[in-house]
Order: C-alpha cells, then sequence, then structure tokens
C-alpha cells in the first residue's frame, strides 16, 4: 500500500455521523515508515457532493487511474486507522495533486 492508493474497506459502525461500512478510501500512511504496524490510516470517500461544504474535504475526481465510478469528496475530518484485515481490493491511486490537497488538509486540520 502506498499514499494515496484507494482500496475497499470495511470501517466499523462508530456511530453518529462517521462513516461505515464498505466504501472506498485513501491510504495517507507512509509504508516506509509505518509498514509493520498492525493498522493503516486511510481517509473514507463519500460520492455526496454536497460534504465539499465542510472543513476537511477535497474533491477526488473519478478517473481510470483512481477506478472510482463517481467524482467523491475526500473526507479527511474522518481520517482513521484501521485493522489492515479490513482493507480490501485496490481499485486505484488518486492523482498526485489530489494526494498533495489530501494532506494539505490534514495539516490544516491539525494546525500544521
Amino acid at each position: 500500500m502506498n499514499i494515496g492508493d484507494i482500496h475497499w474497506v470495511d470501517l466499523p459502525g462508530a456511530g453518529g455521523r462517521a462513516q461505515f461500512g464498505r466504501r472506498p478510501a485513501m491510504v495517507i500512511q507512509d509504508e516506509k515508515y509505518g509498514g509493520n504496524l498492525p493498522t493503516v490510516i486511510v481517509v473514507p470517500l463519500t460520492s455526496t457532493q454536497k460534504a465539499l461544504r465542510f472543513a476537511g474535504t477535497t474533491a477526488i475526481v473519478a478517473t481510470p487511474e483512481s477506478g472510482l465510478r463517481n467524482d467523491s469528496v475526500a473526507l479527511v475530518f474522518q481520517c482513521l486507522a484501521i485493522d489492515r484485515s479490513q482493507v480490501g481490493q485496490r481499485v486505484g491511486n488518486a492523482l498526485q495533486s489530489e494526494c498533495a490537497a489530501v494532506l494539505a488538509e490534514l495539516a490544516r486540520l491539525t494546525g500544521q
């Protein structure tokens, strides 16, 4: 797994407005540094474009490279660590500019 890879994941139900269930998510964890951890940090994606109104989101375009069927929104404010067993098939990978935008939103959310 590499930063920017998009995989199907099974997110545990946490209640409230957190995303859950089977959905695409973008990997944001550096495997060179954290590859032997039992978890991986991901950003859930949604096809609900209205989510772009929230801080901590950015657009991910449906392209042959991304493997997404619909333009999506990276919900950076909902990033989470999940067990590697919850990471499924790789469907594609985001553009370099989209990866940079996701990481920039993460930096903004953490005050960097």
